[in-house]
């Protein structure tokens, strides 16, 4: 029987170099992450049918993410349209299951007076969205 896991040591690694030509690093003070991994259907339903059919198509990945921004500001290098490496960790307790592939990023930050500047963004399959189980 599957055994549930806290979130708490997930981890989200992305490229943040500029030019998008290093090697992933963990983002600091994240605490959100999320992947839809969907497949594209296109009906396929005939005359006569007593219920609706479906093909699939092609997969598709994307996700969110969230936390605070952190003051050296490497995370906006993500924004410059080029497909950056990623990966993503349900926890670091098992390092041998993560998704993975390239995507490019989008940013969000958010201050406020009374609280901490927070970033959000989203991410979107350049390649193959892969899930590696150990």
């Amino acid at each position: 029987m599957a055994t549930p896991i806290t979130g708490r040591k997930g981890r989200f690694y992305a490229d943040v170099s500029a030019g998008a030509n290093g090697s992933a690093q963990p983002i600091a003070n994240l605490n959100s992450w999320s992947v839809n991994a969907t497949t594209d259907r296109t009906e396929v339903t005939s005359f006569g049918a007593t219920s609706k059919s479906y093909v699939a198509g092609l997969r598709d990945g994307q996700g969110d993410f969230g936390g605070f921004w952190d003051t050296d500001g490497t995370l906006y290098n993500t924004t410059d349209g080029n497909p950056r490496k990623f990966y993503l960790y349900e926890t670091t307790d098992i390092t041998g299951n993560y998704w993975f592939g390239t995507a490019t990023f989008d940013i969000t930050t958010n201050g406020t007076v009374g609280g901490a500047v927070e970033v959000s963004g989203s991410w979107a399959a350049s390649t193959d969205i892969t899930r590696v189980s150990a």
